[in-house]
């Protein structure tokens, strides 16, 4: 029995109902409808290795934007280089904080029951980005910050450090296919944050070495307005947070901020988040809220998945490929 038929002969009431009916949506629309799907990635999705199932779906043209937070653009190359050299601690939950300072003491940062390792991954990526940002510099040009990471994995000056088959790192298969991207937030990531400290030092000048969150807001609503009024745009958001809300606010921002007339709402709406309603929670807001801030329509296809995106997410991507 494939993945898509298990689905559809036992997912049938509650969240697996609603994790079918989403997966249909965005077949519909992707598959039937020619629409364009952008997908959100918070948490540290990188770091739950969801680039086994999400490389593919990149690269059978089932997602054609990603917003992501810097922690999961930095984390799947980390994954990429330095797979053996992570530690999984199952027992995480037992873990005392003398047990975490002997972590540290490693140079393991952990993410839940996955440690990352400082130097292996960290200090490799950094060597190699840092050599773009002076680059840039020379150069007197600046990029984004996901264009910075495309840079170093296209140019194969990472390939001698790969652990695990490239065919499995997201980033990678968004890289070749030049896709469209925006990272919110970008300076809070370690990343972001190297970056700071390289400014601080002096080996970088300009701090507009890389671009802002502002030039990425400007960059998506062109990128938003040049295909919404073309094909439907759906969205598919896993997690909550600045990776969803940046993005999605692009469609107010057109028609309230900018006065522009008739900007296509968002043509189909999916959450997976663990997060309950509560107040003032962005995550666990319901899709309906999104009607009042101008976001989605009343007949938007709107679903939201309360479960467990490292759970939910391959099984939905699985169905939407059709295997």
């Amino acid at each position: 029995m494939s993945i898509t038929q298990f689905i559809d002969h036992h997912y049938r009431h509650f969240n697996a109902a609603a994790l079918k009916d989403a997966a249909k949506g965005y077949k519909e629309l992707v598959d039937q409808q020619n629409g364009k799907m952008l997908v959100t990635l918070a948490g540290a999705m990188s770091s739950a290795e969801l680039g086994l199932s999400l490389a593919e779906m990149i690269r059978q043209d089932k997602v054609h934007a990603i917003s992501c937070t810097g922690a999961n653009l930095e984390e799947d190359v980390y994954n990429l280089v330095a797979h053996d050299h992570y530690v999984r601690i199952p027992n995480y939950r037992d873990l005392t904080p003398e047990d975490e300072q002997k972590l540290l003491d490693r140079h393991l940062n952990r993410v839940t029951d996955t440690c990352i390792p400082e130097e292996e991954a960290i200090r490799r990526i950094e060597k190699a980005v840092l050599e773009e940002w002076q680059k840039a510099e020379a150069e007197g040009k600046s990029y984004f910050p996901h264009e910075y990471m495309y840079k170093i994995l296209l140019s194969g000056k990472l390939e001698k450090y790969y652990q695990i088959d490239p065919k499995n790192s997201w980033l990678l298969a968004a890289a070749e296919k030049n896709l469209p991207m925006v990272v919110p937030g970008w300076e809070d990531s370690t990343t972001g944050n190297i970056f700071a400290g390289h400014c601080i030092k002096g080996d970088i000048k300009s701090s507009r070495t890389v671009k802002s969150g502002i030039d990425y807001m400007m960059y998506w609503a062109e990128w938003y307005m040049a295909t919404a009024t073309k094909n439907k745009v759906g969205f598919f958001q896993i997690g909550g947070g600045i990776a969803g809300d940046f993005p999605i606010c692009v469609v107010p921002m057109l028609s309230q901020d900018l006065g522009h007339e008739d900007v296509p709402l968002w043509s189909y709406f999916c959450q997976i988040s663990d997060s309950t309603t509560s107040y003032g929670s962005y995550s666990g807001a319901v899709p309906n809220e999104k009607i009042t801030w101008g976001k989605l329509a009343i007949d938007t296809p709107k679903y939201i998945v309360e479960s467990d995106a490292s759970i939910v997410a391959p099984l939905m991507f699985y169905y939407i490929l059709g295997k």
